[in-house]
């Protein structure tokens, strides 16, 4: 476990929204329009393809891996001085679409991770190819990783007590499914000491199904930060990097931990 003392706090500002549907100019505008309150914030989040809402409809709505919603997204960033996150219908290399995260910073780079489960009860796994790869990423010396919606019902891709301070979801999750997402968020953040922040969306979506937002940010032991019920706005908070410190160097599981190898 590498050295915490020195980590300063990290500002975040969550966008719990309604996203247009299968309309990124006029969720560009709306987006746009928001991110006006998140000035000053270090992590920007959005929620799961922003662009268009979560659609199926992959071959008449995929962008390009330079498409204009990631250009969007650096722009974004480059105008609030920090990194802005959301996910985008793309069109990969290889030709397949991917539900892709970017993670969009100020100084006109760009990282991404491809959503590894597919929520096949929506028929997402017959319209999009799954990621393969786990990505950490660091932001102020925060290691920070990216998972998208239904990842969450997989511990064992979530699991990285040694070295992840952040995790991050971003979701399009139903109402219907509340109850798992407020309960499984927690166990998340206990299980590898670190924060868990998550965005949703609010409103109903372009097949009618309603969405009651619940975007939250959960401390170590599970304890929320801040928790945005069904409003729809700009939710921000500032994680205490020295209270996790502080945590880890008391309360060391992450030893105990099994050892495990992923497989594709």
């Amino acid at each position: 476990m590498r050295d915490l003392t020195a980590l300063p706090d990290l500002t975040l500002a969550l966008v719990q929204t309604a996203p247009v549907w299968q309309d990124p100019a006029a969720n560009h505008a709306h987006f746009g329009a928001l991110l006006e309150r998140a000035a000053g914030a270090d992590l920007v989040i959005l929620p799961e393809m922003f662009s268009t809402g979560f659609s199926m409809d992959a071959a008449a709505l995929a962008e390009e891996e330079d498409g204009p919603s990631r250009a969007w997204l650096l722009a974004q960033a480059a105008r609030l001085n920090a990194v802005v996150v959301g996910s985008v219908i793309t069109r990969a290399g290889d030709g397949s679409y991917r539900n892709r995260l970017y993670w969009a910073r100020p100084d006109g780079s760009c990282a991404h991770y491809d959503k590894r489960h597919l929520f096949r009860m929506a028929g997402e796994h017959e319209h999009y190819a799954a990621g393969q790869e786990r990505v950490l990423l660091e932001l102020k010396g925060w290691h920070v990783r990216p998972l998208v919606c239904y990842d969450l019902r997989f511990p064992v891709w979530s699991r990285d007590p040694h070295d992840t301070d952040l995790l991050l979801y971003i979701a399009s999750w139903p109402a219907a499914r509340r109850n798992a997402w407020n309960r499984l968020l927690p166990a998340r953040a206990i299980e590898n000491l670190c924060f868990v922040a998550a965005v949703n969306r609010v409103g109903a979506d372009g097949n009618g199904y309603p969405h009651a937002g619940d975007s939250q940010v959960l401390d170590f032991q599970g304890e929320p930060l801040l928790a945005a019920g069904e409003d729809d706005g700009v939710f921000r908070v500032t994680l205490p990097a020295q209270a996790l410190a502080k945590f880890r160097a008391r309360f060391p599981a992450w030893r105990d931990a099994d050892d495990f190898e992923l497989k594709g």
